[in-house]
């Protein structure tokens, strides 16, 4: 059996952080376990009451952010495989010996995949749902749940992409792909997301946030394959220059400026395109 540590980034969350710890000792029947609580400068108990239900505790001096917390666990964790989860309350502990059995099938990293009922947001939700598909394609694999922070992994594995994570809430979008671009294997395990023990904690926010999950999808493209990205983008460009260069040669027997314009921007789009393809590969070359 391998060791297992539990890292759980937490942010005032004092009314549920003591019951996440509880649970965890009750329902994970698993010898050699270290949980790990990073505190991300929080301004109520949450530290305290870790201590004192028996888990480590780190402590950010000021606010990084949720995936710095994700790496500052990962740096300090002991344990061959690395547990995920939020400290709020949605991810059950119960579920971790179901994401262990799935691991030693030989996945390298496995996602909890929150279900429909999970508790969410209908815009949240359907957000969701384009991340998976947008995903997939990129990859082409089944994506069923990119954006979930429940997950278990092999800490080796998950190490080799600390300096690829961002410090906000979009690591386990870049760890996900960063994993399929490295050619690690990825498998998903149904999991019931509850509702957040304390609702008013949210992290959050709908017009910042919104703008984010849209920056998302091009970081998806760009960490995986920026030419698969942009290349029909360019495509689109040039088609419509061409037939606008068909319908002013038919009509008034001339090219011009616009249908110049939309060829060179295709062309620059395609090479851009082509330049930050190379780059990627040579930041997974120099990750591993």
């Amino acid at each position: 059996m391998d060791n297992i540590s539990i890292v759980i980034p937490a942010k005032n969350e004092q009314k549920s952080i003591e019951k996440v710890i509880s649970d965890i000792k009750s329902l994970v029947q698993v010898p050699n376990i270290e949980i790990i609580i990073v505190d991300d400068a929080s301004t109520d108990d949450t530290a305290l009451l870790a201590i004192e239900s028996g888990a480590k505790v780190i402590s950010h001096p000021y606010s990084k952010g949720n995936g710095a917390a994700i790496k500052t666990g990962a740096r300090a964790a002991t344990g061959n495989v690395i547990i995920f989860m939020d400290g709020d309350g949605q991810h059950s502990p119960k579920d971790i010996p179901r994401l262990l059995a799935k691991l030693d099938q030989g996945y390298d990293l496995v996602v909890g995949a929150r279900q429909k009922g999970s508790q969410a947001s209908i815009g949240r939700s359907l957000a969701n749902k384009f991340y998976n598909k947008f995903a997939s394609y990129m990859t082409g694999h089944k994506i069923e749940d990119l954006t979930s922070g429940f997950r278990a992994v092999k800490a080796v594995k998950f190490r080799e992409f600390l300096s690829l994570l961002p410090n906000g809430f979009s690591y386990p979008t870049t760890s996900t792909m960063a994993f399929f671009r490295a050619g690690y294997s990825v498998a998903y395990e149904p999991i019931h997301a509850e509702r957040r023990v304390d609702d008013s904690n949210s992290h959050i926010h709908i017009v910042k946030d919104g703008i984010r999950f849209l920056l998302i999808i091009f970081k998806v493209g760009t960490l995986y394959s920026p030419l698969k990205l942009f290349l029909p983008i360019a495509a689109s460009v040039f088609l419509t220059g061409l037939s606008y260069y068909g319908f002013t040669y038919f009509t008034a027997g001339r090219f011009t400026n616009m249908s110049a314009l939309m060829f060179t921007t295709s062309l620059i789009i395609f090479m851009v395109a082509l330049v930050s393809e190379q780059i990627t590969t040579l930041m997974y070359k120099d990750s591993e």
